[in-house]
């Protein structure tokens, strides 16, 4: 495994101007399952398998927090071969999924988000509530830590009141009919958990089949920490006195080997 790499969550969205049912949580493999995958990826994953990865911001609290420290599955959405599809648990990425994925305005960067909609899917946003293909759709898992309404980010697709990366205007320009948001192939409408401070796809556009890496699978480690620590690409002195100092009072230990599982959303 090489270097643990930052995940980008946010930064949060650009600050604004002032039945489809979800079933219980998955797994579509068991707890022994998992385990297994787990505990092999341990021993025997290499960068082509399993990476680590830190979370440094809050766009999908409180889900997973700053400083969850986490071992993302890059084999659960690689293409399967004659042989290893029937030996490995590949699988489509699917609504409800926790994804990592690179940042399509800036690949060098990585993001986590949950895909909300999958291609063919037709998505608005009405005053905070989500309808998936015409339905309301119930999201156990989100956060609204703000009160107010945004013209934009929660009636969504409007006029935006924000200057939006380019694809997201283009997603506007083509890919909205009769006020719904209509999913083109082999793309993803992804969005944090924590709704209202979220660079999402409300803001940069779909994300692309391509840039999908993994989900994430565990968490290994869990350490309360500033976001300003965990996005620099080394280990500053002040987070190793920090961890030296601070181990054990900060570590988040029940946290520690938790699994992270998606949400099944179906459609209606």
């Amino acid at each position: 495994m090489n270097d643990e790499k930052a995940v980008t969550t946010e930064p949060a969205a650009p600050p604004p101007a002032p039945d489809a049912k979800a079933r219980k949580a998955e797994p579509p493999r068991g707890t022994i399952a998992e385990w297994t995958v787990t505990i092999l990826l341990l021993l025997f994953g290499t960068t082509t398998l399993v990476q680590a990865f830190v979370i440094p911001t809050g766009s999908m609290e409180d889900t997973l927090l700053i400083g969850d420290h986490l071992l993302v599955d890059k084999l659960s959405y690689a293409p399967a071969g004659a042989i290893s599809k029937h030996l490995l648990p590949y699988q489509e990425v699917e609504r409800g999924d926790i994804i990592v994925f690179r940042y399509p305005i800036d690949i060098k960067q990585t993001f986590v988000k949950r895909v909300i909609g999958v291609p063919g899917d037709r998505l608005r946003l009405v005053n905070k509530q989500v309808y998936l293909n015409g339905k309301p759709l119930e999201e156990p898992y989100k956060y609204h830590k703000t009160d107010y309404v945004d013209s934009y980010r929660d009636n969504f697709p409007s006029e935006p009141n924000v200057r939006l990366y380019e694809p997201a205007q283009e997603m506007l320009e083509s890919h909205v009919q009769n006020g719904e948001v209509v999913i083109p192939p082999r793309s993803y409408f992804a969005m944090g958990d924590n709704r209202d401070s979220s660079l999402d796809s409300r803001y940069w556009g779909f994300v692309p089949r391509e840039n999908i890496i993994g989900k994430p699978l565990i968490i290994y480690w869990s350490y309360d920490a500033p976001t300003e620590r965990l996005v620099s690409p080394t280990i500053g002195l002040d987070h190793l006195l920090d961890l030296a100092q601070n181990f054990f009072t900060k570590t988040r230990w029940r946290r520690t080997f938790m699994l992270i599982h998606g949400y099944e959303i179906q459609s209606p």
